[in-house]
């Protein structure tokens, strides 16, 4: 399947970083590929730099870490000044490249849309960065221990490996670049059961930056790649929902749709992965981001809610005013979070400083919409007023002084009074917008917001100047805080694995039922089978690959040195790991009386158990072979396939700290549509 793309194969490049480049499927391989890394458009020059400062930040780190232990190790009173100078230099440039790079992480408007609309830009993540891998060597060593295959055959699937993790580097700023990322998380689950046995490791370091701090981590758990691609699977969202033009409906809700997967993919880095090596992806900072990706969404929805209302009505007034005041809610939850003492330090200013601003514009934007309910709208009739007045008894926090809320309602002056109050309380907070934003350096270059903050000031004192009359002797009263609303609130979405299917890049090592890491056997053998006058004095059972349920004494089969338990996984050299029941008995029976060499190996268990008794509980009594090719034909399936059902919840996933409790009587097959979900309980007949 070849995924849409937001320009033509072979088109103009693409608006996020480069040209999409697609390849026809080969053997196995992806047709998934990442956008052009040398094509200089804005965000490819962001991770570009983003890259560059990383490795001066490593390099200064090594200094750094090599400095210090000289400091301590050294007695010589010289050396010692000579270090610490070194030291407040080396110190120095890390803070220059950390403001350099947070620098970087504030540039905002080069993932908002090219839309001439004005509209407050939103907060967008940046890629994390990682080091180019070498799976070659780890991986041949292993197929040829493990496996007892020569690790030369496999290089056109390490290939393939190798470059669709290159690929994953560089992901288009769309749908295919999410699929690009999602297969290849999808892709190590597979590596993980082939490769990861539990008490051993391949060697390889998986080399990962900071999205934030630039600072460089490395594990050999190949947790830390899963997380590290997850995260970038939310923050590729976070670039998409930044990019959408929130003038129009579609654009809006494409928005909502990619804040809500982003703060899912987030969310379930958070509860599965323990113990981060870098602090983007500590539960202090994805909490935090969990956090803003929900108010990001919000906001979103009080988009929607302008674009679909009428501003001239009542109750639609005081829906935006209540919807605007929700908004200011969750950015000050956000705001509280990033001031937390873990997350200060990390988090950008400009992060904090536009939160903090968001916070104080929404609260002047539901003020004033709660003036304009009560100033431009006329009073209702009274076939409306029970409707008005019982919305505006749940509008305040607590109720305004003055007359009951009928009497209120009906007469213009109470509610201009009213509506001055709340306008005075809207200039408050915009200007304290104003003066928040002026603070941050990075902030005052952004011309979008600081336009979108002096249009709604101005138009607020436009209207306080309508209403306030030279007479106006009494004090402007208090206006009390508007309670928050929704229609519509955000939803968390998991990632959807389900979504992008994929095909297993080391299948040929056969089905990952019997050949995984987890699983040990005996070193293959080959017996030559002659059909005797009973037959071959075996039966068989099962699919991919066959089962031997049962070996006849003093038949031919036992003669042959053939045992209970072994799995068939050749016939005259041909490969059988994914052969049917149908099809071993079909390559039997063409053999005839001239005999087959049969591969075998015998499948060993930690617990010392055989793999009869392991699937005994499974199994039905076997059918005993005789009359040759049919006692084969009539022998029952063992080793049936069992159907991936999605989980309902993150517990029964894959689990990050641990491996998965694959089910070790069921069969695996080399394509799946949910790699991480558990095995189903019945068993599909085969």
């Amino acid at each position: 399947m070849i995924p849409e793309e937001e320009s033509p194969p072979g088109g103009e490049a693409d608006a996020d970083g480069g040209l999409p480049l697609l390849l026809l499927p080969c053997d196995g391989g992806s047709v998934r590929k990442g956008c052009d890394p040398l094509a200089q458009t804005q965000r490819s020059k962001l991770q570009h730099r983003r890259a560059r400062i990383n490795q001066q930040i490593n390099k200064e780190m090594r200094m750094r870490a090599g400095a210090e232990n000289l400091f301590r190790a050294t007695n010589n009173h010289k050396v010692k000044e000579t270090v610490a100078l070194e030291l407040s230099y080396v110190n120095s440039n890390l803070q220059l490249l950390k403001e350099e790079l947070e620098e970087l992480n504030s540039c905002m408007d080069v993932y908002q849309n090219d839309s001439d609309s004005i509209s407050v830009p939103m907060v967008p993540l940046g890629l994390k960065e990682t080091k180019e891998l070498d799976w070659a060597e780890p991986l041949k060593e292993m197929i040829w221990e493990h496996y007892g295959e020569d690790g030369a055959l496999y290089e056109s699937e390490i290939k393939d490996l190798v470059e669709l993790r290159q690929a994953m580097r560089t992901p288009s700023r769309n749908e295919a670049g999410l699929e690009l990322l999602m297969e290849y998380y999808s892709q190590l689950y597979f590596l993980d059961n082939r490769f990861f046995p539990p008490n051993k490791n391949l060697g390889i370091f998986f080399h990962w930056y900071d999205s934030l701090t630039g600072v460089p981590s490395h594990q050999r758990a190949l947790a830390f790649e899963k997380g590290s691609v997850l995260f970038n699977i939310g923050a590729l969202h976070t670039q998409i929902g930044a990019r959408q033009d929130r003038t129009t409906l579609q654009g809006v809700d494409c928005a909502i749709e990619a804040f809500q997967k982003a703060s899912g993919a987030f969310n379930y880095l958070k509860e599965n992965f323990s113990n981060a090596p870098s602090l983007d992806m500590s539960a202090a900072s994805l909490n935090m981001l969990v956090r803003l990706m929900i108010a990001q969404v919000q906001e979103c929805v009080f988009e929607k809610v302008i674009l679909l209302g009428a501003q001239s009505d009542f109750l639609a007034c005081l829906q935006l005013a209540q919807e605007a005041a929700r908004v200011e809610e969750v950015y000050s939850l956000v705001y509280q979070t990033m001031t937390q003492p873990h997350v200060k330090d990390y988090v950008p200013f400009s992060w904090t400083t536009m939160v903090h601003v968001k916070s104080e514009h929404f609260k002047a934007l539901s003020h004033c919409y709660a003036a304009m309910a009560l100033c431009d709208c006329p009073p209702a009739s009274d076939v409306d007023l029970p409707e008005h007045e019982k919305a505006f008894l749940q509008f305040h926090v607590t109720p305004p002084q003055g007359p009951d809320v009928r009497l209120l309602l009906q007469d213009q002056e109470e509610r201009r009074k009213l509506g001055k109050a709340h306008l005075r309380k809207a200039i408050m907070r915009h200007e304290e917008a104003m003066r928040i934003h002026s603070l941050c350096k990075i902030l005052r270059k952004m011309d979008i917001l600081q336009e979108v903050l002096c249009f709604a000031h101005k138009r607020s004192l436009g209207k306080y100047s309508e209403i306030d009359h030279e007479e106006d002797f009494f004090e402007t009263a208090d206006a009390p805080d508007i309670h928050p609303k929704t229609h519509q609130r955000p939803e968390i979405k998991s990632p959807n694995f389900s979504k992008v299917k994929v095909t297993d890049i080391f299948h040929r090592l056969g089905p990952l039922s019997v050949f995984s890491a987890k699983n040990k056997w005996l070193p293959p053998r080959t017996v030559r089978l002659v059909r005797g006058e009973s037959g071959f004095g075996f039966t068989l059972r099962g699919d991919s690959p066959v089962l031997i349920a049962g070996v006849i004494a003093g038949g031919c089969a036992a003669d042959a040195g053939l045992k209970e338990g072994d799995y068939i996984v050749s016939i005259n050299g041909k490969d059988c790991k994914w052969s049917k029941h149908a099809e071993v008995v079909q390559l039997l029976k063409v053999a005839g009386d001239e005999g087959a060499d049969v591969g075998v190996i015998t499948l060993q268990y930690s617990e010392g158990q055989s793999v009869v008794d392991k699937k005994s509980s499974a199994m039905g009594p076997g059918v005993a072979g005789g009359g040759g090719s049919s006692s084969l034909l009539k022998s029952n399936k063992e080793n049936c396939r069992k159907t991936l059902m999605q989980s309902k919840g993150a517990s029964s996933l894959l689990a990050w700290g641990k491996r998965s409790k694959r089910s070790k009587n069921s069969s695996s097959s080399s394509s799946y549509s949910l790699p991480f979900s558990a095995m189903g309980d019945n068993e599909l007949a085969c």
